[in-house]
């Protein structure tokens, strides 16, 4: 036990940091004797992070709302570093935890080094060592390693890119990816569930054709590839033993190119953004996914669902491994290959669905607050 609480900021801005710190965070707030947690949102997606941490019951203590319109990359990390800086100032925490690869991480990360805290990563070592794909995350992922303190790898391929960096092995964990673990409270919670975005998928959804999610939201992909992932679609839909559901993002790049092409389709339906708890019920209905997402590329295996993933490169290279993930590019003709090679071979199929994850079992958040007891003691 210790003489006095051990104080956690656990900062995030997006919904997909949301999701996967979410389990974390109730991890440490089960360990109140030994931890004074506070939680930061940047609120670098507004709407979208809202929605999740209404799902997993999470009030911020605090909540820096700086998303804008318009706003640009020099902009947002200019207000993540210097709004930070009260927050840190008052609470003065002891190990500062921020996930992945966005804006916000290494921003927060750079703050919490300015202010003598420990920066804890989670999700930490992903590379593709392209610093232009993923655009800007993989030089976020980059940034924040060499601010991190305790690293906490979901792979032990990602421990191996840390190590080869010159991170001391004494620093880092191999604990899985948080979000199986919020996956599987997630797919728990949603046994006898249902919100209006629920309400209103089971309307859509026909039960006589397979399902293929769609989503796309990544910068290098604007663009020619938009156009060519579109046209993929065009000519997939006009199979009449599918059909495609489209939550499209909000940004103007993947709206404008997704609706001119996409919007007049019979087998397509184009919808809102979803919240986390209609998404992951989405998935399980589905046969397939087409996306370039990359937390789906770790869900989608515990679901067993093939994923082809739009990306000519990709940080998790261990589902491509394990077979789970196939990676078709913008690549108009291999795209419709490989989904149709899903659609009418029931064998490949299968042997891309087969129940085999490579990013943990949902024991992600004991083993980090586990690493980090050894380390506080």
């Amino acid at each position: 036990m210790h003489n006095q609480l051990i104080k956690v900021l656990i900062v995030f801005g997006t919904r997909p940091e949301a999701i996967k710190m979410a389990p974390l965070i109730h991890a440490f707030m089960r360990q109140k004797n030994n931890y004074e947690l506070k939680v930061c949102v940047t609120a670098q997606h507004r709407e979208m992070l809202d929605q999740v941490l209404d799902f997993f019951q999470i009030t911020p203590d605090y909540d820096l709302n700086l998303m804008q319109p318009g706003q640009d990359l020099y902009q947002l990390s200019a207000r993540v570093l210097t709004d930070l800086k009260p927050v840190l100032v008052e609470f003065k925490p002891d190990y500062v935890f921020v996930h992945g690869d966005t804006t916000t991480s290494a921003m927060a990360a750079l703050a919490a080094f300015y202010n003598g805290a420990k920066v804890c990563h989670i999700e930490a070592g992903l590379r593709t060592y392209n610093k232009y794909s993923p655009f800007p995350e993989e030089m976020n992922r980059q940034l924040t390693s060499r601010l991190t303190d305790l690293h906490f790898a979901p792979t032990s391929a990602a421990k191996t890119n840390l190590v080869s960096e010159g991170v001391k092995e004494s620093d880092i964990i191999v604990t899985g990816n948080t979000v199986i673990d919020a996956l599987l409270w997630a797919k728990e919670k949603l046994i006898g569930f249902e919100n209006q975005e629920i309400k209103l998928l089971k309307q859509l959804i026909k039960s006589d054709k397979k399902l293929i999610v769609i989503t796309g939201h990544r910068r290098e992909n604007f663009g020619d590839g938009f156009l060519a992932i579109c046209d993929a679609i065009v000519k997939l839909s006009s199979r009449t033993d599918v059909q495609f559901i489209y939550p499209v993002h909000l940004n103007p790049n993947v709206q404008d190119p997704v609706y001119e092409r996409l919007e007049d389709l019979a087998n397509v339906d184009l919808i809102q953004p979803l919240g986390y708890p209609a998404f992951v019920w989405l998935m399980i209905q589905s046969y397939f996914i087409l996306t370039d997402s990359g937390g789906i590329q770790e869900e989608a295996p515990s679901l067993r669902k093939p994923v082809l993933v739009m990306r000519d490169t990709t940080e998790r290279p261990e589902a491509v491994e394990h077979g789970t993930v196939k990676l078709v590019g913008t690549d108009e003709q291999k795209i419709i290959k490989e989904a149709t090679a899903l659609l009418e071979d029931r064998n490949y199929y299968l042997e891309m669905s087969r129940n085999h994850n490579a990013y943990g079992n949902g024991n992600a958040c004991d083993g980090i607050l586990n690493f980090l007891n050894s380390k506080s003691v």
